[in-house]
């Protein structure tokens, strides 16, 4: 479990990925991969269950957020999507959050921001950087307490946080997908002496959580997905980079136990990578609103897709396949990929 992939050699499983998924889409869509325009709505199985998802969103300037959240409901309502689950991939507040677990923020950019009457479902949150960023006190148990007394006119708020990690099945109802939510906040470097206060877990809680996480993909399961979800990615061509720590904590757990999806957010963008023999395709969602990050690996070279723009995503689920769609703030998909129980990959564009 300890052991580290040689970064030159996995840098030429995704390079040889890439070309491969390139290959793959300019056959299925008639252009070159990554130049063809927007996609066309595919409509779901009517028997899928959904889920509409976020990251990096709680800005103070909320411009860009009021636009995400704009084009996804309008998204919702043009393809009758009604979401069964509406995930929050952290990053949830930035700067102070005066008040706590009662701001005024909690209303105009939660629970306003993302209506009942399209949201009206669970709202499942994980912890960010930002979260646990001091401004004076760092806001993760006040988000913890929302989530257990947090009210609205029509009653508790959708916001669900029990645990800084925890596991959930999806849908309630003859569940398909295993989740398991952890809280990815610890430095890429360990000798790093920022524990606890700015931007991490405490080494305690850090080994609490990876014998957590081991013991749960060890459990018996009767879905046939099984996807894990933190902030931070382990692998990603923004700016923040691969996180050597995760790849060597949380990668081989993933790859010995056939986790088959990671959701994440922090870099600002919307990405998609995959590695030759690998069982996790890595899915990130980080242009909840946020300020846009320029990417330092391009998709050419480490896909099958990365683009820096504002948006939000999308997972459908049977149990036939998972459908995974990336869409602009202006509900174009700009990207899409479905997924079996078994790991056969079909790039949609």
């Amino acid at each position: 479990m300890n052991s580290s992939p040689n970064p030159a050699n996995s840098r030429r499983r995704f390079l040889r990925q890439s070309f491969a998924f390139s290959a793959l889409a300019a056959l299925s869509s008639g252009s070159s991969f990554g130049l063809a325009g927007p996609l066309p709505f595919d409509p779901n199985d009517p028997n899928a269950s959904e889920i509409l998802m976020i990251g990096d969103w709680g800005y103070e300037d909320a411009t860009a957020q009021i636009q995400v959240a704009a084009g996804m409901s309008a998204y919702a309502k043009d393809h009758n999507v009604h979401p069964k689950a509406f995930f929050l991939l952290g990053d949830n507040w930035y700067e102070a959050l005066e008040g706590g677990a009662k701001s005024t923020r909690w209303k105009t950019q939660f629970e306003d921001m993302y209506p009942q009457e399209i949201f009206a479902c669970p709202a499942y949150a994980i912890l960010g950087n930002h979260d646990y960023q001091y401004f004076p006190g760092n806001k993760v148990e006040d988000e913890l307490e929302y989530a257990r007394t947090g009210r609205t006119s029509v009653g508790p708020t959708r916001f669900t946080m029990p645990a800084r990690w925890y596991r959930f099945e999806f849908p309630q109802k003859n569940p398909l997908i295993t989740f398991l939510a952890l809280d990815s906040n610890m430095p890429h470097d360990e000798s790093s002496k920022q524990h606890g206060r700015d931007f991490s877990l405490t080494p305690q809680q850090k080994a609490e959580q990876l014998a957590w996480l081991e013991a749960e993909l060890k459990r018996p399961r009767t879905t046939p997905y099984l996807v894990v979800m933190g902030h931070h990615p382990i692998y990603s061509d923004g700016p923040h980079g691969d996180h050597p720590v995760l790849i060597r904590d949380w990668d081989p757990l993933f790859r010995k136990y056939g986790v088959q999806l990671y959701l994440a957010g922090h870099d600002h963008d919307l990405q998609h990578l995959e590695f030759e023999g690998h069982p996790t395709s890595h899915f990130l969602s980080g242009g909840g609103g946020a300020d846009l990050y320029d990417l330092t690996i391009p998709q050419s070279q480490r896909g099958p897709y990365a683009q820096k723009v504002h948006g939000f995503s999308h997972l459908s689920v049977t149990p036939r396949k998972l459908t995974l769609r990336h869409i602009d703030q202006s509900g174009r998909t700009v990207h899409a990929f479905t997924k079996t129980p078994e790991g056969k990959i079909e790039i949609l564009g």
